[in-house]
């Protein structure tokens, strides 16, 4: 029998949901214990404005979770909100590689592991709720917070979201973020992204719907705004889309502070919760409900949203109960090593007295030189609101030192190139670790506040001393309140990068010590594409190595010494200059989007890559044959190729070398349409494979991206189209075969 105390009316509830009762009817039955007031404090945070901001600034961003909607009087726990994507960013938590070096990998079912692993950590340190799948599509490499997110392709955006959702929600729910098209940093405030209704549909947007379709709990909404609508209030993304088109039913939450400009629009155009403290929302809409402006079903419609999802997540992961053992645990430690090692991308590996550079030979080495400010440094990200605080990180020389104690190391952390010299005359093989830091690329916060006043007008009034000082410390008015406030303000520093190519000091270390021993490898730690001419010549060895996370010290000597294949493969494309990329103005205020860049823009401009999409080298060679393409119908339609189907792409893959390895098998389409990419990922999978093994394996292979959104609906414009089973897209040793449906 439910308990009578009003404190247990949630878990009442919950019980009634296990016990059969209907979701819906249980919903409606604890909104309707809701007073007027309490339904209201569930479309925002719970913490003053004021007193929330200057926790953030003072001390640290989410320690602890951030509430939304509480009502302790029925037990109602609220929106209990973490972030990420490098795991979890309360408390003490396992840093998981960026995103982008998890997109390197290729490897979905890795990600679902780490979406489950990251699921526990937040559950057990009280959050029900992980706003860390970041899809947004990189259309410049120059974003700052290109980390947080997977890929330029949307379908591998899709499916390594999916991943990450539903690992995720085995254990709490997840919010997929940030909709839409927000791939800028530094303008991302102001700027209006305009964009036309099929590219709209066939590029930004089909890695959120196969994500909603795939049932995530929540949507965050952007900062910027799209065709002159803000994002947080545009009724035509979050409702004719995302409730309309794609049968979204979930709750949106908005990006902190400043993710909504109206705050009665918003709530009727779809937006749902204000995050994350009581902000906006309490100034206006209990007047505005009295002056007729909001109707009080608008109010009950979103908590409707929030309460279902609240109670059916309760509900269907109520026997997920890990404690704080599992927060930086032996396992998930190992989970983070075996992703930044698989994520680790060989781009060159020459020979040098015909042996290959890589993988290193312990028993042959003695001295090894590790060289460049970033070879002994804890560099795993930005330092905005993705960072994760784990209670230690294994540098790369840490790394090295573990995997072999026997050889001396001769190390350099400075930009001296005379020393680097010397030492790399001394060494038998010389490591460089070069590239970026949170200084380089990241979330741009605190200096946009004075660059945009106007943000400052989405505050409450300030009226305490207190709250005077915070507010004319924002406005850039006054020195700080102490040295915890000072840190905060260099939060922002990275932003979108004002460079896609090394630092001089990076090169002049590369191009000297190249000189001095053409023994040399060279290690880029980014999270996006770094153009590497003149200096690319030169080294014979180069891998991207990204912010590798809590253990990806270890991961590198992992790869450099072969213990995992070299497997990772690039999620995007590199071009050699940047001509080939689309224009880019991290100060605009107005900008339009179209499908050409990354990849697709190399291949329409008709330019090589420095390294194409997909690209990446193994310690092993690969072969495959037997290309085989089928439908697969649906029920009762033998014949028929639905718009919803894959179609089945088999083959056998074997290992032709010496040693056991990963393929990564992409396959791509050709449709051959004009003013449409030549081709377009629609599947992947990796294959491991030891000595002369051979597999066959069959790979789903979407037919979304050959797609075309016209007069509001998609269709197949073709009848037929080539279909390649390939190791990087336009590998010109990939197998084709012509598809007709």
């Amino acid at each position: 029998m439910p308990s009578l105390n009003p404190n247990d009316a949630f878990q009442n509830a919950v019980k009634s949901i296990l016990d059969g009762k209907i979701l819906s009817q249980v919903v409606d039955q604890l909104l309707s214990q809701l007073t007027p007031h309490e339904r209201l404090s569930l479309l925002d945070g719970d913490v003053p404005f004021w007193d929330g901001l200057r926790t953030i600034l003072c001390h640290r961003y989410n320690y602890e979770p951030f509430v939304h909607g509480s009502v302790p009087r029925l037990g109602i726990p609220g929106i209990r909100f973490t972030d990420g994507p490098r795991g979890v960013v309360m408390g003490s938590s396992t840093a998981f590689p960026v995103a982008m070096a998890r997109g390197a990998t290729w490897d979905v079912d890795l990600e679902r592991r780490i979406g489950d692993a990251i699921g526990r950590e937040a559950k057990a340190q009280g959050a029900n709720y992980f706003a860390g799948v970041c899809v947004n599509l990189p259309r410049h490499p120059a974003w700052g917070r290109i980390q947080e997110t997977y890929s330029e392709n949307p379908l591998m955006l899709g499916e390594f979201g999916l991943a990450l959702t539903l690992g995720v929600q085995n254990h709490i729910m997840a919010c997929v973020k940030h909709f839409a098209l927000n791939s800028m940093e530094n303008a991302r405030f102001r700027v209006d992204v305009q964009v036309d209704e099929d590219v709209l549909h066939e590029v930004y947007l089909p890695q959120f719907r196969r994500i909603v379709e795939g049932g995530v709990a929540s949507v965050m909404s952007a900062y910027n705004s799209v065709n002159g609508e803000w994002a947080g209030q545009n009724n035509h993304l979050l409702t004719n889309i995302l409730r309309g088109e794609w049968g979204f039913d979930g709750f949106v939450l908005s990006d902190f502070i400043f993710g909504l400009r109206d705050p009665v629009e918003s709530l009727q155009n779809g937006l749902d919760i204000e995050a994350p403290f009581i902000q906006q929302r309490a100034l206006e809409l209990s007047r505005e409900l009295e002056t007729g402006r909001l109707d009080s079903a608008d109010v009950d419609r979103s908590c409707v949203r929030i309460l279902s999802k609240e109670l059916e997540f309760a509900a269907r992961n109520a026997h997920s109960q890990p404690d704080t053992s599992v927060v930086f645990s032996d396992d998930h430690r190992a989970l983070a090593r075996e992703a930044a090692a698989r994520s680790i991308v060989l781009l060159k590996n020459e020979a040098i007295n015909g042996q290959s550079i890589l993988p290193l030979e312990p028993r042959t080495i003695t001295k090894i030189a590790v060289l460049g400010r970033l070879c002994n440094v804890a560099n795993i990200g930005d330092k905005g609101s993705s960072q994760v605080f784990p209670p230690s990180v294994v540098t790369p020389l840490q790394g090295l030192q573990a995997a072999i104690p026997s050889v001396e190391f001769l190390v350099l952390d400075t930009d001296s190139i005379a020393e680097a010299m010397k030492l790399a005359s001394e060494a038998d093989v010389v490591i460089c670790i070069v590239g970026y830091d949170h200084t380089d690329e990241g979330e741009y916060v605190v200096p946009a506040l004075q660059q945009d006043p106007v943000l400052c007008e989405l505050f409450p009034p300030a009226v305490t001393p207190k709250e005077l000082e915070m507010y004319a410390l924002l406005q850039g008015k006054s020195a700080g309140v102490g040295k915890g406030m000072e840190t905060a303000l260099e939060v922002g520093a990275g932003g979108d990068r004002k460079s896609l190519r090394l630092r001089s000091q990076d090169e002049a270390l590369i191009t000297a010590v190249t000189e001095m021993n053409p023994r040399t490898v060279v290690s880029i730690v980014a999270a996006g594409a770094v153009i590497m001419e003149p200096w690319e010549s030169k080294a014979p060895a180069i891998l991207m190595s990204w912010y590798g996370g809590s253990e990806g010290g270890h991961a590198l000597a992992d790869v450099l010494l072969g213990n995992i294949d070299a497997s990772g493969r690039l999620p995007f494309s590199i071009p050699r200059d940047e001509a080939h990329l689309p224009f880019f103005d991290r100060e605009i205020t107005s900008i339009r989007y179209d499908r050409w860049f990354g990849q697709h823009l190399l291949d329409k401009l008709g330019v090589d890559a420095a390294f194409p999409f997909g690209a990446g080298l193994s310690y092993t060679k690969f072969s495959v044959s037997n290309m085989i393409v089928d439908s697969i119908p649906r029920r009762g339609a033998m014949s028929k190729v639905t718009l919803d189907e894959s179609i089945s792409v088999k083959f056998t893959t074997t290992n032709t070398g010496s040693r056991a390895g990963r393929y990564v098998a992409q396959v791509y389409g050709v449709p051959g349409m004009s003013e449409f990419p030549t081709r377009l990922l629609m599947g992947f999978n990796v294959i491991d494979l030891g000595v002369g093994q051979s597999v066959t394996c069959t790979v789903m292979a979407s037919l979304r991206p050959i797609q075309r959104w016209v007069n509001g609906e998609f269709t197949l414009p073709v009848k037929s189209f080539d279909v390649e089973v390939a190791s990087f897209s336009g590998d010109p040793d990939a197998l084709r075969s012509k598809f007709i449906l």
